[in-house]
């Protein structure tokens, strides 16, 4: 069963019985990565390591001189 599919039953159920309809999939993708990002940085900070990512200033150096981003 995909999650789509599991969103219609849900909701279908909801209707049926009068209660909120739950979040469709997918709305809290960037919440849920963001948390994730946050949590590893705390992580490493706890630990001593660097909080970001090696590559993540070479790729903005990159992409801010070409103009792409």
């Amino acid at each position: 069963m995909t999650a789509i599919e599991q969103y219609l039953i849900d909701t279908y159920r909801a209707a049926q019985h009068g209660t909120p309809l739950p979040p469709p999939p997918g709305s809290h993708d960037l919440a849920t990565l963001r948390s994730l990002r946050t949590a590893a940085q705390f992580e490493a900070a706890v630990s001593g390591a660097p909080t970001t990512h090696p590559w993540r200033h070479a790729l903005s150096r990159a992409f801010h001189r070409t103009g792409v981003c």
